[in-house]
C-alpha cells in the first residue's frame, strides 16, 4: 500500500509549462517521459522541413516552418496537460487518504 504522503509530489504544472516553452521537450523530460518529448521533437523537425519545402518563397520564417511551430505548440499543451492531471490525481489521493485516516478507514490501492 502506498500513501500519497509517501508518494513523491509531482512537479508543478507551471514549472513544466515554463520549461516546455523555453526548450522543446524539456517539460516531458521533467515529467519523466523523455521518449514522448523526443517524438515531439522528431515531428517538429520533420514538419518544419516539409513546410519549408512547400511554402512559397516570399513566406515569413514562421510561415515557412509552420508545421514545426504547430507541433511545438501541441507539445507545450501536452506537457502541461500531463502535469495538471498528475497534480490533480496526487491532490485527490492525498485528500482521500487524509479523509480515510480521520475516519479510521484504511484504503487499499
Amino acid at each position: 500500500m502506498t500513501s500519497s504522503a509517501t508518494a513523491a509530489t509531482p512537479p508543478s504544472p507551471y514549472l513544466v509549462l515554463g520549461a516546455a516553452i523555453v526548450l522543446p521537450a524539456s517539460g516531458h523530460v521533467i515529467l519523466g517521459v523523455p521518449v514522448r518529448g523526443l517524438q515531439f521533437l522528431f515531428f517538429m523537425v520533420i514538419l518544419a522541413w516539409v513546410t519549408a519545402k512547400i511554402a512559397p518563397a516570399d513566406a515569413s520564417f514562421v510561415g515557412r516552418h509552420a508545421g514545426g511551430f504547430l507541433i511545438y505548440a501541441l507539445s507545450i499543451l501536452d506537457a502541461y496537460k500531463i502535469a495538471r492531471i498528475r497534480t490533480a490525481k496526487w491532490v485527490h489521493n492525498a485528500r482521500r487518504d487524509n479523509d480515510s485516516a480521520q475516519s479510521g478507514i484504511e484504503t487499499h490501492t
